[in-house]
């Protein structure tokens, strides 16, 4: 109700796919097919949510992130306040507090990312895995997220 919650999976990505070398002809020239690339060193693991996303982790203590939260949701309760009316900043506001104790309560759980743009005013979405420790999904606050048109 007040987030969304995205499940993803852990994946490997191979970042060095798709890299064209338009230099010469490494084994006409000597040298090996691969132009002494390491192929692991291309291949990035993590979330898929976060790699197809380009996600910037982001560190915070409970401190910190605590701040971070207020000045977000005066942000967001203003920004509803303009959009919606003063009835749904209010539901919000209320809908807020519980909603932030119980992700303080689970504080040491969450891995942090910003956006690619690392704006550190913006949405900063929370990583768990599920009770199997591998399954990972993502939390978004819902007023936080605009929908854009392709």
């Amino acid at each position: 109700d007040f987030f969304y919650e995205v499940e993803g999976k852990i994946v490997t990505e191979d970042r060095g796919a798709g890299n064209v070398d338009i230099g010469g002809n490494p084994s006409a020239e000597g040298g090996d097919d691969d132009g002494g690339v390491d192929e692991d060193a291309n291949k990035v693991s993590g979330c898929n949510i976060v790699l197809a996303s380009k996600m910037q982790p982001t560190q915070f203590d409970k401190k910190s992130y605590q701040v971070y939260l207020k000045d977000y949701m005066k942000a967001l309760k203003a920004k509803i306040t303009e959009t919606k009316g003063q009835e749904a900043a209010d539901a919000f506001a209320k809908k807020a507090q519980t909603c932030v104790k119980e992700v303080l309560g689970n504080f040491k759980n969450y891995d942090f990312y910003l956006g690619e743009s690392q704006n550190p005013d913006g949405h900063v979405a929370l990583l768990d895995y599920r009770e199997d420790g591998i399954t990972p999904y993502m939390l978004f606050f819902k007023d936080g997220i605009k929908e854009e048109k392709y």
